[in-house]
């Protein structure tokens, strides 16, 4: 067999970052980007593995010996998640699997790929052993660093969107430009389905509620690339150009769309591999009129018979839509509701949307067929304990099928990493402080709460919504007793935190 030339790798820190809840209630999702940028390279000619440790339960050392078996020219560790904020939890297992290749491997090139690397790009170089970091999206800089010899200092200048070093000194290349919409097919063909152990992917447990249970197979896909919105709390535009500390001097925030072709080739694709279990995992699916309701227009035709889930705001959904997603398949919307409170809401940005038409949004949506998975935010800038209860008591009286509660955190490439950076005390002390499930766990503080207040809150809030016995009856009557008792048994899990004493 020929060499291989670059290795993609999707690391594995599950275990710190979910607690006991990755045994079984975390999703296993295939790493999009991963198979993107490898679909790429392979399209380039060259000749690729991707290693998925999460889905192949690898530990560090077991990835390293699996990698260096494979004397790759470079090993491209792609730091992204599932779900948009994911990326710098993630870095938790893309830092052991660097240290211990530059330990014991030390001929083997690695680089750092991804959100967290991309809006940090020189912390990344400080504290990483890695050899490079990628800033961007990363098709023109990976495609860089395959032309040259990467121990020549000098053609290492010419690479796009490199940071390098040069003895002790950091270094860093101009920025590669952002995808355009045309080039977009070119630059970015598809996922490399075929790269990737399909049978080992799990959705999430609410998702599989309108499947019966059943969680795999399961996969998720692009339709679009970047998101419209700026919103303070969240960092999905770092590798698009947002919120980076330097080094990046052209437009930014640009939306982008695969053609419905080319789209349709890759549903074609999932549904000939028998997955029904799908996940549209764009920023904002329902955005974009022309776009998402071609798409769903011809998933109709195809009768493919998918369980979607997709995004979409408060403020984005109509009601003239709803008969044609929940037609093309689409079982779930998963809705940035955020806060209870409108004054909150307005200070992140969020929009102005009342709790008036949130209800009757969300009646309107349950009234065509279609499951709602509520995302709240506990600890933005403003909240209290009393505008915190707001989004509870919302929350609850909304009664979606399922309902996410997140802690506010400052992610690198977010605006409120930036302000938060002038007082380093508020930021978590390791990769994994920021996951929403770890021991480790550090919510950013409000400018009225702690911590270990809006975190001991949230740990609440959960707890009173799944165990409320209207939420479960509501369950069991739509779903069936085996899924009222799934919840039951998620809520016995405790998950441990650190700062709450535990």
């Amino acid at each position: 067999m020929s060499q291989i030339d670059i290795v993609f790798v999707h690391p594995n820190a599950s275990k710190r970052i979910y607690q006991d809840l990755n045994k079984e209630y975390s999703a296993i999702e295939p790493p999009i980007w991963a198979g993107l940028l490898a679909n790429r390279a392979r399209q380039d000619g060259y000749n690729v593995k991707i290693i998925d440790c999460e889905a192949e339960n690898l530990d560090v050392q077991t990835a390293a010996k699996n990698i260096v078996s494979l004397d790759p020219k470079l090993v491209a560790i792609v730091v992204y998640g599932q779900q948009p904020s994911a990326s710098t939890q993630n870095m938790e297992g893309a830092s052991m699997l660097c240290d211990l290749l530059h330990d014991n491997y030390e001929h083997i090139k690695t680089l750092l790929v991804g959100l967290h690397p991309s809006a940090v790009s020189r912390k990344t170089m400080e504290m990483e052993k890695a050899n490079f970091v990628c800033q961007g999206e990363g098709p023109q800089t990976i495609a860089g660093l395959l032309k040259i010899d990467m121990n020549d200092r000098e053609q290492l200048n010419d690479v796009p969107g490199l940071w390098y070093r040069d003895g002790d000194v950091i270094k860093c290349n101009a920025p590669a430009s952002i995808i355009s919409q045309e080039n977009l097919h070119s630059e970015l063909p598809g996922v490399a389905w075929d790269l990737l152990p399909m049978e080992k992917y799990r959705t999430s447990n609410w998702h599989a509620m309108s499947n019966g249970g059943d969680r795999q197979p399961f996969a998720s896909i692009y339709t679009s690339l970047g998101c419209p919105f700026q919103c303070s709390f969240c960092c999905i535009n770092a590798p698009f150009g947002n919120n980076n500390l330097e080094n990046w001097n052209y437009g930014r925030n640009k939306f982008r769309f695969w053609n419905t072709d080319f789209i349709m080739e890759e549903f074609e694709k999932l549904h000939k591999m028998g997955i029904r279990n799908i996940k549209i995992a764009d920023e904002m699916f329902v955005y974009n009129k022309k776009h998402f309701l071609e798409i769903c227009n011809r998933l109709i035709e195809k009768e493919y018979n998918f369980n979607i889930w997709a995004y979409a705001r408060i403020d984005t959904v109509k009601k003239e839509y709803l008969d044609i997603l929940k037609k093309a398949g689409i079982n779930w919307l998963a809705l940035g509701i955020e806060s209870g409170n409108a004054d909150v809401r307005k200070s992140v940005v969020k929009g102005k949307f009342t709790d008036i038409n949130i209800r009757t949004l969300v009646e309107e949506i349950h009234a065509a067929g279609i499951n709602i998975i509520g995302n709240y935010i506990f600890g933005l800038p403003e909240d209290d304990i009393e505008s915190m209860q707001d989004t509870l008591d919302l929350a609850i009286g909304l009664n979606c099928e399922f309902s996410n509660f997140y802690c506010t955190m400052a992610y690198p490439g977010s605006k409120l990493y930036l302000e938060a950076m002038q007082d380093e005390g508020k930021l978590p002390e390791n990769y994994v402080g920021y996951s929403q499930h770890s021991y480790e766990s550090k919510p950013l503080p409000t400018r009225h709460l702690t911590s270990a207040e809006v975190l001991g809150f949230r740990d609440n809030a959960f707890l009173k919504y799944y165990k409320n016995p209207k939420y479960l009856a509501m369950v069991e009557n739509k779903f069936g007793l085996s899924i009222r008792k799934e919840i039951e048994k998620m809520t016995e899990i405790k998950l441990k935190r650190k700062i709450l004493g535990d």
